[in-house]
Protein backbone atom coordinates (compact mmCIF):
# COMPACT_ATOMS: atom_id res chain seq x y z
CA UNK A 1 0.00 0.00 0.00
CA UNK A 2 1.35 3.42 -0.88
CA UNK A 3 0.34 6.82 0.32
CA UNK A 4 0.79 10.27 -1.15
CA UNK A 5 1.91 13.19 0.98
CA UNK A 6 -0.61 15.97 0.51
CA UNK A 7 1.67 18.75 1.74
CA UNK A 8 2.97 19.13 -1.80
CA UNK A 9 -0.57 19.60 -3.12
CA UNK A 10 -1.41 22.81 -1.22
CA UNK A 11 -2.34 26.19 -2.61
CA UNK A 12 -2.30 29.11 -0.18
CA UNK A 13 -3.74 32.60 -0.43
CA UNK A 14 -3.41 35.23 2.29
CA UNK A 15 -5.32 38.48 2.47
CA UNK A 16 -5.74 41.23 5.09
CA UNK A 17 -9.27 42.59 5.37
CA UNK A 18 -10.25 45.86 7.02
CA UNK A 19 -12.86 44.09 9.14
CA UNK A 20 -12.89 42.03 12.32
CA UNK A 21 -12.66 38.22 12.05
CA UNK A 22 -16.31 37.73 12.98
CA UNK A 23 -17.44 39.84 9.99
CA UNK A 24 -15.17 38.00 7.57
CA UNK A 25 -16.37 34.65 8.97
CA UNK A 26 -20.01 35.75 8.53
CA UNK A 27 -19.29 36.59 4.88
CA UNK A 28 -18.32 32.94 4.42
CA UNK A 29 -21.19 31.45 6.43
CA UNK A 30 -24.28 33.57 5.76
CA UNK A 31 -25.77 32.72 2.34
CA UNK A 32 -27.09 36.19 1.47
CA UNK A 33 -23.69 37.77 2.16
CA UNK A 34 -21.71 35.02 0.40
CA UNK A 35 -23.83 35.35 -2.75
CA UNK A 36 -22.70 38.98 -3.12
CA UNK A 37 -18.98 38.25 -3.53
CA UNK A 38 -18.18 34.53 -3.89
CA UNK A 39 -17.85 34.14 -7.69
CA UNK A 40 -15.38 36.20 -9.73
CA UNK A 41 -17.29 38.62 -11.95
CA UNK A 42 -18.86 38.26 -14.46
CA UNK A 43 -19.88 35.00 -12.71
CA UNK A 44 -22.67 35.27 -10.15
CA UNK A 45 -23.70 33.13 -7.20
CA UNK A 46 -27.47 32.61 -7.51
CA UNK A 47 -27.67 29.87 -4.87
CA UNK A 48 -25.97 29.25 -1.54
CA UNK A 49 -27.31 26.70 0.94
CA UNK A 50 -25.03 26.49 3.97
CA UNK A 51 -25.57 24.21 6.99
CA UNK A 52 -22.56 25.48 8.91
CA UNK A 53 -21.80 22.74 11.43
CA UNK A 54 -19.51 19.70 11.37
CA UNK A 55 -21.19 17.24 8.99
CA UNK A 56 -23.44 19.94 7.55
CA UNK A 57 -23.67 20.31 3.80
CA UNK A 58 -22.82 23.21 1.56
CA UNK A 59 -24.21 23.87 -1.92
CA UNK A 60 -22.90 26.93 -3.72
CA UNK A 61 -23.82 27.46 -7.37
CA UNK A 62 -21.78 29.75 -9.58
CA UNK A 63 -23.27 30.91 -12.90
CA UNK A 64 -21.39 32.19 -15.93
CA UNK A 65 -22.54 34.92 -18.34
CA UNK A 66 -24.08 32.32 -20.68
CA UNK A 67 -26.27 30.94 -17.88
CA UNK A 68 -24.27 27.75 -17.23
CA UNK A 69 -24.33 26.64 -13.60
CA UNK A 70 -21.36 25.21 -11.72
CA UNK A 71 -22.52 23.61 -8.46
CA UNK A 72 -20.01 23.18 -5.64
CA UNK A 73 -21.13 20.58 -3.12
CA UNK A 74 -19.34 19.77 0.10
CA UNK A 75 -19.43 19.09 3.80
CA UNK A 76 -18.13 21.13 6.72
CA UNK A 77 -15.57 19.29 8.81
CA UNK A 78 -14.62 21.79 11.51
CA UNK A 79 -16.05 25.09 12.66
CA UNK A 80 -14.60 27.66 15.08
CA UNK A 81 -16.99 30.61 14.92
CA UNK A 82 -15.16 33.76 13.88
CA UNK A 83 -11.84 31.92 13.57
CA UNK A 84 -11.78 28.84 11.34
CA UNK A 85 -13.86 27.04 8.73
CA UNK A 86 -12.81 23.69 7.24
CA UNK A 87 -14.77 22.03 4.43
CA UNK A 88 -14.26 19.41 1.74
CA UNK A 89 -15.84 18.22 -1.46
CA UNK A 90 -14.80 14.64 -0.58
CA UNK A 91 -18.35 14.13 0.71
CA UNK A 92 -21.64 15.02 -0.99
CA UNK A 93 -23.71 15.04 2.19
CA UNK A 94 -23.16 13.87 5.75
CA UNK A 95 -20.51 11.19 5.25
CA UNK A 96 -21.54 9.99 1.78
CA UNK A 97 -18.36 10.00 -0.36
CA UNK A 98 -18.26 12.04 -3.56
CA UNK A 99 -17.40 10.42 -6.86
CA UNK A 100 -14.28 12.52 -7.34
CA UNK A 101 -12.83 14.29 -4.31
CA UNK A 102 -10.87 17.38 -5.32
CA UNK A 103 -9.89 19.41 -2.27
CA UNK A 104 -10.20 20.32 1.38
CA UNK A 105 -10.30 24.01 2.27
CA UNK A 106 -9.05 25.33 5.60
CA UNK A 107 -9.91 28.99 6.14
CA UNK A 108 -8.38 30.80 9.10
CA UNK A 109 -9.33 34.27 10.28
CA UNK A 110 -6.72 35.80 12.58
CA UNK A 111 -7.30 39.13 14.33
CA UNK A 112 -4.86 41.95 13.66
CA UNK A 113 -4.55 45.33 15.38
CA UNK A 114 -6.97 48.03 14.32
CA UNK A 115 -9.93 45.68 13.79
CA UNK A 116 -8.36 43.95 10.78
CA UNK A 117 -8.24 40.26 9.86
CA UNK A 118 -5.57 38.16 8.25
CA UNK A 119 -7.40 35.51 6.26
CA UNK A 120 -5.41 32.46 5.20
CA UNK A 121 -6.95 30.09 2.66
CA UNK A 122 -5.19 26.72 2.56
CA UNK A 123 -6.52 24.41 -0.14
CA UNK A 124 -5.21 20.83 -0.02
CA UNK A 125 -5.74 18.64 -3.06
CA UNK A 126 -6.03 14.86 -3.08
CA UNK A 127 -3.72 14.40 -6.05
CA UNK A 128 -1.09 16.19 -8.09
CA UNK A 129 -3.56 16.11 -10.99
CA UNK A 130 -6.18 17.97 -8.92
CA UNK A 131 -3.55 20.48 -7.77
CA UNK A 132 -2.41 21.10 -11.35
CA UNK A 133 -6.01 21.45 -12.51
CA UNK A 134 -6.73 24.06 -9.82
CA UNK A 135 -3.61 26.02 -10.79
CA UNK A 136 -4.68 25.90 -14.46
CA UNK A 137 -8.18 27.04 -13.50
CA UNK A 138 -6.56 30.17 -12.07
CA UNK A 139 -6.67 29.54 -8.31
CA UNK A 140 -4.73 32.65 -7.31
CA UNK A 141 -6.34 34.93 -9.89
CA UNK A 142 -9.88 33.68 -9.20
CA UNK A 143 -9.62 33.64 -5.44
CA UNK A 144 -7.70 36.91 -5.54
CA UNK A 145 -10.59 38.49 -7.46
CA UNK A 146 -13.10 37.07 -4.99
CA UNK A 147 -11.02 38.36 -2.07
CA UNK A 148 -11.05 41.82 -3.69
CA UNK A 149 -14.83 41.61 -4.09
CA UNK A 150 -15.17 40.57 -0.44
CA UNK A 151 -12.91 43.46 0.64
CA UNK A 152 -15.11 45.90 -1.30
CA UNK A 153 -18.25 44.45 0.28
CA UNK A 154 -16.81 44.65 3.80
CA UNK A 155 -15.82 48.27 3.17
CA UNK A 156 -19.36 49.25 2.20
CA UNK A 157 -21.40 47.26 4.76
Amino acid sequence: MSTTATTEHKLILERVFDAEPERVFRAWTEPEILKKWFAPKPFTTPKAELDVRPGGTSLIVMRDAEGNDYPNVGVYLHIEPGRRLVSTDAYREAWVPSERPFMTMDLRFDPLPGGKTKATYVVSHWTQEAYDQHVQMGFHEGWGTCANQLAELLATD
